[in-house]
C-alpha cells in the first residue's frame, strides 16, 4: 500500500518538476471519488459557503462548519493529502487564536494541513502554526475573504502590483509555508513567483507555469445548473449537472406514471 501523500510530496515535486494536482471536496462520497483519481491533495475549501451552503461569498463560514466538512472528507480519503481551509476571522484576530483554530482542523477535522489567505500580514500566524507542527498552505493573489477591501473579485498582480505579490510570496515562504496557492493573477506574474520560490505554487486562474493546479469540483463538472456562473479560468471537464438533472427527471416521470418501482425492485412473500 502506497504511503499517504504529505508535505514531502509537494517539496519533492518542486525539485523534480512534477506537476501537482489539487481538487476540492466537502463530503465523504466526493472525497472518495477524488481520492481514487490519483490527485495529490484534497482541499476542503471555505468555498463550501458558495457551492454547498448557497451563500454569496465565503465570509459567513464558521470553524464548526469547516471542522464538520473536513472530518467527512478525511474519512473518505486514503491516499491524497487533506487540507482544511481557515475561515474568516479564525486566524486574523490574534496569533494564539490562529494556532488554536488551526490545531482544531488537524485534531478534530483530521486534516494534515491548513490553508489561510494573506501574505506579509499573516507571516506571524504562519510562523507560529509551523512552530506548533501545523503544516500551512498559503494563499495569495485574489483572496476571497478580502473581497470587501479589494472591491470585488478582481485579477491581482497586474503591473506594479506584481511587486506586492512577490513580497507576499517571499513572506509566506520565509514563515514556513510548504506551498502557496496563487489565484487570479496574470501568467507573467505567476511565472515570476514560481521561479523565485523554492516552495511550490498552486495556480487557480494563474496560467500553466505554476507548479500545480487546483479547481473547485462543482465548477469543473458544471454542477451549478443552467445559468450558473463559471469563472474564466475553469475548464468544463464534464456536464455532470445535466446528467443528474436527467436522472432526477426520469425518476419523477416514472413514479408519476407508475413505471417505478417495477417488479424487480420489489419484495414479495416467499412462495409456499
Amino acid at each position: 500500500m502506497a504511503a499517504k501523500k504529505n508535505v514531502n510530496t509537494f517539496s519533492q515535486a518542486k525539485k523534480s518538476g512534477e506537476k501537482l494536482t489539487m481538487i476540492t471536496a466537502y463530503d465523504y462520497s466526493i472525497a472518495r471519488l477524488v481520492d481514487q483519481c490519483g490527485v495529490d491533495a484534497v482541499l476542503v475549501g471555505d468555498s463550501l459557503g458558495n457551492v454547498i451552503l448557497g451563500q454569496p461569498d465565503t465570509m459567513s463560514v464558521t470553524m464548526e462548519q469547516m471542522i464538520h466538512h473536513t472530518r467527512a472528507v478525511a474519512e473518505g480519503t486514503e491516499n491524497a493529502m487533506v487540507v482544511g481551509d481557515m475561515p474568516f476571522l479564525s486566524y486574523q484576530v490574534s496569533v494564539p487564536d490562529a494556532v488554536l483554530n488551526a490545531g482544531r482542523l488537524l485534531k478534530e477535522g483530521r486534516a494534515q494541513a491548513v490553508k489561510l489567505e494573506g501574505g506579509v500580514n499573516v507571516e506571524a500566524q504562519i510562523r507560529a502554526m509551523v512552530n506548533a507542527s501545523i503544516p500551512v498552505l498559503a494563499h495569495i493573489g485574489l483572496t476571497p475573504q478580502s473581497i470587501n477591501t479589494m472591491g470585488g473579485l478582481k485579477v491581482q498582480g497586474k503591473g506594479e502590483d506584481a511587486e506586492r505579490l512577490m513580497r507576499d510570496a517571499l513572506a509566506v515562504q520565509d514563515a514556513g509555508a510548504f506551498a502557496v496557492v496563487v489565484e487570479c493573477v496574470p501568467v507573467e506574474t505567476a511565472d515570476a513567483l514560481t521561479k523565485a520560490l523554492t516552495i511550490p505554487t498552486i495556480g487557480i486562474g494563474a496560467g500553466p507555469n505554476c507548479d500545480g493546479q487546483i479547481l473547485v469540483y462543482q465548477d469543473m463538472l458544471a454542477l451549478g445548473g443552467e445559468g450558473s456562473f463559471r469563472p474564466k479560468f475553469v475548464k468544463k471537464y464534464a456536464d455532470v449537472g445535466e446528467t443528474i438533472k436527467s436522472a432526477f427527471g426520469q425518476f419523477v416521470s416514472e413514479v408519476k406514471s407508475g413505471a417505478f418501482p417495477s417488479p424487480e425492485y420489489c419484495f414479495r412473500n416467499s412462495p409456499k
